[in-house]
């Protein structure tokens, strides 16, 4: 088995995914978020077996939520129940069904950007108007800024939604159990439900003194709220689409949601997802050791070579935020359009996490180590 991040980069380019049929050959993809990574030997196996016995027809049990249920208690202490749950076909699938149990069309969904893009647009396909609430000079959540947000959502009568990143992308902040308490508070009395993307809850790196921040999952704080999780990005399987939505001991409205939500989940990855929560810990731990080891590289890397560059390095997910505004990059020019043409290296925009953003650009930490420092370089170069 390949080590993670280990993967040579002749064999990563054969690979069909957008990430390395998007753009020529030239460009250093790192812009989706997907880790150049072989999935762990159990998914292989589990996926194998599923395909030669024939077991390939539609979802059917609880599998999934229990195998999860299980993940949540050795990682994070969370005493899931299986029979609360409900099947999704992906997070942002989940969260747009969600929506429409919480809130009808014309109603607020707020976001804290910078934030994941599909935030924004996947609510207002569903015909909910935005509300921004940005985070605070610090990247972390600002409630006087959420206080004025949630007035804002609630005014004429509106029902209204917080969407929360926990961790957050793009910045890597794990927000904290008294960040989330005071949330909280304050949701309950605007009257505001909480609906919690965790889908990077169990990418948490070691930090360099060995200790891990503590993810706490949001439903432990706020009972209301209701958490979308997946395997898909901790095992390397968003190909393999399937995810569970958790409500919190306050969030009835979970069990209304219809059974055509489920019917999208592919039975073949949720067999996949089973597999690496249940075996699949091992495999990660050793990723997280790596990915520690790729921030560490990152930073000493933007220190030699590009000290205009500002970041802090992230306390979970494999996303650097990277501030470019003193760098050089000319005015008026989109971050990432420049470091494509220029360098050849493929990061997401900051302006797609909204106007926040700007001047900055995500790069994906979830690579080899020469393919990092040839990118680090390749910028470094370009800029003047």
């Amino acid at each position: 088995m390949v080590a993670p991040f280990d993967v040579p980069l002749e064999r990563l380019r054969t690979r069909t995914s957008e990430k390395w049929r998007h753009h020529p050959p030239d460009v250093l993809p790192l812009f989706v978020a997907e880790m150049d990574v072989v999935p762990p030997e159990p998914v292989l196996r589990a996926v194998q077996d599923a395909m030669t016995s024939g077991d390939t027809g539609y979802e059917g049990d609880r599998g999934y939520a229990e195998a999860f249920a299980q993940f949540a208690e050795d990682r994070w202490g969370w005493a899931v129940d299986p029979a609360t749950a409900r099947l999704v076909p992906d997070v942002m699938q989940g969260i747009a069904h969600v929506l429409r149990l919480l809130t009808e069309p014309g109603d607020a969904v707020v976001i804290t950007p910078p934030v994941y893009p599909p935030f924004r647009t996947f609510a207002e396909h569903a015909g909910r108007r935005i509300v921004t609430a940005p985070l605070g000079a610090t990247g972390r959540l600002d409630l006087e800024t959420l206080d004025r947000a949630f007035g804002q959502a609630k005014a004429g009568g509106h029902r209204a939604v917080l969407l929360l990143c926990q961790p957050h992308n793009p910045t890597g902040v794990v927000h904290t159990a008294d960040e989330l308490a005071a949330l909280g508070e304050l949701a309950a009395d605007w009257r505001v439900r909480v609906v919690a993307d965790e889908i990077h809850a169990a990418l948490v790196p070691p930090r360099p003194d060995g200790t891990r921040p503590v993810v706490t999952p949001t439903t432990t704080v706020i009972p209301d709220a209701i958490a979308l999780h997946s395997g898909a990005k901790t095992f390397h399987l968003a190909g393999l689409k399937a995810a569970v939505a958790v409500p919190g001991p306050a969030a009835p409205e979970l069990a209304l949601l219809p059974q055509l939500a489920s019917d999208g989940v592919s039975h073949v990855a949720s067999i996949a997802h089973q597999a690496g929560f249940r075996h699949g810990g091992p495999w990660l731990d050793g990723l997280l050791d790596a990915l520690a080891g790729n921030i560490d590289l990152v930073g000493r890397l933007l220190a030699e070579r590009l000290p205009a560059v500002r970041w802090t390095p992230p306390e979970a997910t494999y996303l650097a935020w990277l501030d470019f505004r003193a760098s050089g990059v000319p005015a008026g020019v989109a971050t990432a359009d420049f470091l494509l043409d220029k360098a050849r290296v493929a990061l997401v925009d900051g302006h797609a996490f909204g106007a926040e953003g700007d001047g900055f650009a995500r790069l994906n930490l979830a690579a080899s180590r020469p393919l990092l420092d040839e990118a680090i370089a390749r910028i470094a170069a370009a800029l003047p």
